[in-house]
């Protein structure tokens, strides 16, 4: 998976590509969690993301948490395959999806 991070003021994108699973779950959250310090809005861009594991899903759900308290997470450019994972897990009700 390849991760490209950009910042402005108070607003993070990540945009991902590849596969976000076990194997790449624990880089995301690592980088997520040593770039929120003063973040209000998160950005994940998912326009080359083509899988998610229950991995990547649990590293979205913690990530959502801290962000709640911080300000707003929102997903972008989720393909069909990755949001109907996100309506069978519920997670459409707990994520901001555009």
């Amino acid at each position: 998976m390849k991760i490209k991070k950009t910042e402005n003021g108070n607003v993070l994108t990540i945009s991902l590509a590849g596969r976000l699973d076990t194997g790449t779950a624990p880089e995301l959250e690592k980088e997520i969690n040593s770039s929120l310090d003063n973040i209000e809005e998160l950005y994940l861009d998912f326009e080359g993301l083509d899988y998610v594991s229950s991995a990547g899903l649990r590293v979205l759900l913690a990530a959502q948490k801290i962000m709640n308290r911080k300000g707003k997470m929102i997903l972008q450019n989720v393909n069909d395959d990755i949001m109907e994972v996100f309506e069978m897990t519920g997670f459409v009700d707990i994520l901001t999806i555009e």
